[in-house]
């Protein structure tokens, strides 16, 4: 082997050498600081069980025919129950209507906004006027009970069935004052 064949594999040996060296060392330290058998400090710690208790337990229950079901009470999801919606307590149904501006940001402007499905969009006259000639009942008639038309589809209340009709009407005369 020549002279500067002999001294590169010389350099090269020894700098795989320290290489293996330091992750030898690396492997050693990290080792000495998760000491203890892997996963101990997680059964050891209350808050740690409770988490892990939740992220596994079953996401639903079965009620059987002759057995004890009482423990299988029907929670209602949390969410935001509109005013008059099911589920809604009368007392706060007529303490707290809706905002018109409320329900067409959370029903309408899906579609009225961007003019998706047909939608006229809101504020457009071009596009208002043919529906606001043709009367506000006609208007509360087809976002109350859903209208196809040769452009487009309405669902029923906007696709929102826990709407009441008169929310859908308020939305409705909302979506009119923002064009005239």
């Amino acid at each position: 082997m020549a002279k500067p064949d002999r001294h590169f594999m010389n350099v090269f040996s020894a700098v795989l050498g320290i290489l293996i060296a330091i992750s030898l060392v690396l492997i050693g330290i990290s080792r000495f600081a998760d000491s203890g058998p892997k996963g101990a400090r997680d059964t050891s710690d209350p808050l740690m069980q409770a988490q892990a208790h939740e992220r596994i337990k079953p996401f639903g229950q079965v009620a059987v025919a002759g057995e004890d079901n009482a423990g299988l009470a029907i929670e209602a999801p949390a969410r935001a129950v509109p005013a008059g919606g099911p589920g809604a307590p009368a007392a706060s149904a007529a303490a707290k209507p809706m905002d018109p501006k409320m329900i067409y940001d959370t029903a309408c402007m899906a579609c009225h906004g961007m003019g998706i499905a047909g939608a006229p969009k809101t504020g457009d006259r071009g596009a208002w006027n043919p529906r606001i000639a043709a009367g506000t009942a006609t208007l509360y008639k087809h976002a109350i009970e859903g209208f196809q038309g040769s452009v487009g589809f309405m669902p029923a209340k906007g696709g929102r069935a826990d709407l009441s009709d008169d929310a859908v009407k308020a939305a409705v005369d909302y979506m009119i004052a923002q064009v005239k």
